[in-house]
């Protein structure tokens, strides 16, 4: 069993920048990759960005260039850096952890960016 507990979304400004973070708890050391999904209003939840245990990233193209995952082993989170902030960004951001064969989520953070 794994827990997740997100913290940092909220407002944004559009060319701002917010941080997401996302703490493990539980099994962490059978997690073989961590991510952020986000879901707006009334669409489906889509990948963000990943980062497996050995550290490869990938992004969504939408995000590439703008957005930062990484994770700091010591206190088991996961981070978020999200720049440059559009409209179009505003959405839920679910934590993930891959614990094959098992999906875990974090209960989501609301992330709005607007002027």
């Amino acid at each position: 069993q794994v827990q997740l507990a997100e913290s940092g979304g909220g407002l944004g400004q559009p060319g701002g920048s917010l941080r997401l973070s996302c703490v493990a708890r539980g099994d962490i050391f059978s997690i073989n990759a961590m991510g952020w999904y986000r879901q707006p209003t009334g669409k489906e939840r889509v990948l963000v960005a990943r980062i497996s245990r050995e550290g490869a990233t990938t992004y969504a193209d939408s995000v590439k260039g703008r957005f930062t995952i990484s994770r700091d082993k010591a206190d088991d989170t996961v981070y978020l850096q999200m720049n440059s902030l559009q409209p179009e960004d505003t959405a839920v951001y679910y934590c993930n952890a891959e614990h094959l064969p098992v999906y875990y989520w974090g209960q989501g953070t609301q992330v709005t960016v607007s002027s």
